[in-house]
């Protein structure tokens, strides 16, 4: 694999798809978030999944793509640290495999680029009409929120975790401030983000060349400048914070518990950080799952994860309402042991192997393998395959998981239960 950069803040990466009969192009705009745009970011994606300058609604993008032997396409919104990715990717069989010689990789560059860099506009905006129907249905996945009561506890937790810094950010944007989305708003931020983003482009099975050469077209006058990625932060430490929301009817109590690490020069590898999770909650062999799970039954369910970019560690779980407490104490019990106890070396190699395991899997997918790349690119590291990464994987020791986890901190515990005595009695949804 390869890493070029063709113009200020612009990249392309070639990635190796010599044993798929399918190929992918896939381009990744990242830009600092911005809390006074965020809704129009969220709603943004959705527009832009619905057609582009050549193709200006669903149906005619639709019956391209069909055109194209069923190619797929895709507009995301995602997190990088506190910037923001808005992604776009096709995925289409290969130029090789076209029954009439079709040029299929220019078609597919024309469809994604043409997503991102050439968006249907009406007198110079957004279609009021797509505005207003994307806008909807992010109403509709914000009110969706409270429904997942797993979703909805987490969220919660991180809003009291990280409040108003730039990390807490909301991805979706804001329920009350979508009545303020226009298309003129939208194509502001839409502006912003191409003229400060720092550009990669991802491609597997196509000619480079004539990709790279149909995004420099593309990118033609636009004025840029890119700004740096944000660097990692972390939230300082600080007294434990408890919250406890009650709910009528709710059967599954859940629990979510928030950890920082602090603004830390140097933190722990992603590799060190992939196996401490892994050890900690992460696998069917972890401590949390085998002692807290199956042991002492006090969970339906509990994972451990962490971000490196922005120094958390969160641990979540559903329980019975009312054994909310119990629950919490054996966690932190596993959590110190894990830190000042005995870790051997069985224990850890047990739960080393569902990631490497995990890796091999990678070379399964373009999809994956592309999401493997890209980011170490985010993290700014150099590019290195997943058999490398098994390496790095292999080499961590039990003093380097021991030390990340006491690098922890308790910050946040919030807690979403049933008001008593309504267990079970009520209809809310509550997986």
């Amino acid at each position: 694999m390869e890493r070029k950069q063709l113009a200020p803040g612009v990249y392309i990466t070639t990635l190796d798809a010599a044993k798929f009969n399918r190929c992918r192009i896939a381009i990744h705009l990242r830009f600092p978030a911005r809390r006074e745009s965020a809704t129009d970011a969220a709603v943004l994606a959705l527009v832009l999944e619905r057609g582009y300058a050549a193709c200006p609604d669903m149906t005619a993008l639709s019956r391209r793509l069909a055109e194209l032997y069923g190619a797929d396409l895709g507009v995301d919104l995602g997190a990088a640290g506190t910037d923001r990715v808005l992604s776009a990717d096709i995925c289409g069989i290969k130029d090789a495999y076209a029954l009439g010689g079709e040029n299929l990789t220019d078609a597919y560059a024309d469809i994604v680029f043409g997503t991102i860099f050439d968006p249907y506009l009406v007198d110079g905006v957004f279609d009021a009409e797509a505005v207003r129907i994307e806008t909807e249905t992010q109403a509709r996945r914000l009110e969706a929120e409270f429904n997942s009561k797993r979703l909805y506890c987490v969220r919660q937790a991180r809003r009291k975790f990280f409040g108003e810094s730039p990390a807490g950010i909301e991805l979706g944007g804001y329920p009350d401030e979508l009545i303020h989305v226009t298309p003129a708003s939208l194509k502001a931020e839409y502006d912003r983000i191409l003229a400060t983003a720092s550009i990669d482009v991802m491609v597997q099975g196509v000619d480079e060349a004539r990709v790279a050469d149909m995004l420099l077209r593309k990118l033609e006058g636009v004025r840029r400048t890119p700004h740096p990625f944000a660097p990692p932060m972390g939230m300082p430490p600080a007294p434990l914070r408890r919250y406890r929301e009650e709910i009528p009817g709710l059967t599954q109590a859940k629990l979510c518990m928030m950890f920082t690490a602090g603004n830390d020069p140097e933190p722990p590898s992603v590799s060190i950080l992939r196996v401490a999770m892994s050890v900690l909650g992460g696998s069917a062999t972890s401590r949390l799952f085998r002692n807290v799970r199956e042991k002492q039954a006090l969970c339906y369910y509990c994972g451990s994860a962490a971000q490196r970019a922005t120094g958390v560690m969160m641990i979540d779980s559903g329980v019975e309402p009312g054994r909310e407490e119990q629950a919490e104490a054996a966690i932190l019990a596993e959590w110190e042991a894990l830190k000042n106890g005995p870790v051997t070396q069985e224990e850890v190699d047990d739960c080393r192997r569902g990631l490497l395991s995990s890796m091999d899997a990678l070379g399964d997918s373009l999809a994956a393998l592309e999401n493997w790349y890209y980011g170490q690119i985010t993290r700014g590291e150099a590019l290195y395959p997943p058999e490398y990464g098994k390496v790095l994987t292999s080499a961590v020791s039990l003093d380097e998981v021991r030390q990340a986890l006491q690098g922890y901190h308790y910050s946040v515990c919030y807690a979403v239960t049933a008001k008593p005595g309504t267990a079970g009695k009520g209809g809310a949804e509550d997986v």
